[in-house]
């Protein structure tokens, strides 16, 4: 009887931890909103734009106005990468697409001009009544005077054709030194993969300005490099990563440029490591004392707590990883001279193949 009610109370016991584990799994739809809202405003490029998110049975619709095409698709990518997400139904419009919707609406609403009527009449009679009141001009020629023939007009010149407008001159703009330059990842970053020296892409997130002017629009490609990097180890340790850009293309013309490192540190693993041996053993303690009393319970601690140990020993520390749309922010440590290019994406060049 008595090993009836200890298997009872085993039972019972598992199956709370196992309907915990179930309800932690749980993602309803308030749940995800919130991830996809949180995920939304760590990206400095997405932050304070009016994206609306809703979801319902684990579909999310995306609605609101983003600057570019580039800022709608990482929305999209952020909200699909939420665990518990089925479908992501992405009805973002970009800033120009919704100018063009409301200049088109304005020209459809405006009402149409009437043509004016042409008057009719008005030269016969006019022609009419001069031709009453001065019959002089039929009598004035006289029988015996030779009619002058008239004379033929000269034949003009065939006109010139305009001389088009030379080219305006390339106009060069220096960006000052201090100035943030908001790049977005094309390539992912992993301290357990990446090695020092190693060169990553990106594009520029948003336009660099002098003075109120655009001077370099968004969507150029820049390049960068991988300054150092540290990979955590078992139990002890922190990963670090330094990087640093090193050129932007803009036209048909490439840059070099010089600016401030971007560093970051992973956090330790030790404190997790104590936590989770310390639960292991608990666990462990607590079925070995249902099992077998007081000396159940010392060796079900000692079991439960080399398990702890042996899982988070297999286990390395934290590791930075910065995946693809990722938007990182660097400060120009020179000014930057180029020549001003005339809208977003004019004579834009790969880095793939530089001058």
């Amino acid at each position: 009887m008595k090993s009836r009610v200890q298997v009872s109370v085993l039972v019972v016991l598992l199956l709370a931890i196992l309907a915990g584990v179930a309800c932690t799994k749980a993602h309803d739809d308030q749940q995800l909103t919130s991830q996809i809202q949180s995920r939304l405003n760590e990206d400095s490029g997405l932050q304070g734009k009016p994206i609306t998110v809703q979801t319902s049975n684990g579909v999310v619709t995306l609605s609101g106005t983003v600057d570019n095409e580039t800022q709608r698709t990482a929305a999209a990518r952020y909200a699909s990468a939420i665990p518990g997400v089925k479908e992501v139904v992405n009805n973002l419009q970009t800033a120009d697409t919704t100018s063009a919707t409301s200049a088109a609406n304005q020209m459809a609403e405006a009402p149409a001009q009437p043509a004016a009527k042409p008057k009719r009449g008005r030269s016969r009679r006019a022609s009419a009544s001069t031709a009453a009141a001065d019959p002089a001009p039929a009598m004035r020629a006289s029988p015996q005077e030779p009619s002058v023939p008239a004379q033929a007009p000269a034949p003009s010149a065939p006109a010139m054709p305009a001389t088009p407008p030379p080219p305006p001159a390339p106009v060069k703009v220096t960006i000052p030194s201090g100035t943030t330059l908001a790049v977005r990842l094309v390539d992912a970053i992993d301290t357990e993969k990446s090695q020092p020296g190693q060169t990553f892409r990106a594009t520029l997130d948003s336009p660099l300005s002098v003075e109120g002017d655009v001077a370099i629009p968004a969507g150029y490609d820049v390049e960068g490099e991988v300054v150092d990097v540290k990979s955590a180890g078992k139990f002890a340790g922190k990963s670090e990563l330094v990087l640093r850009l090193t050129r932007i293309s803009v036209g048909s013309k490439s840059y070099s440029i010089q600016t401030e490192q971007y560093r970051r540190q992973g956090s330790s693993r030790g404190t997790n490591t104590a936590e989770k041996v310390g639960a292991g053993a608990a666990i462990g303690a607590i079925i070995g004392g249902l099992a077998g009393g007081g000396k159940g319970a010392g060796i079900g601690a000692a079991a439960g707590g080399g398990l702890g140990g042996g899982v988070q020993a297999a286990t390395k520390g934290q590791q930075i990883r910065l995946p693809a749309e990722t938007v990182l922010n660097f400060t120009l440590q020179s000014p930057l001279t180029v020549t001003a290019v005339g809208g977003r994406n004019s004579g834009r060049q790969k880095l793939d193949n530089p001058q």
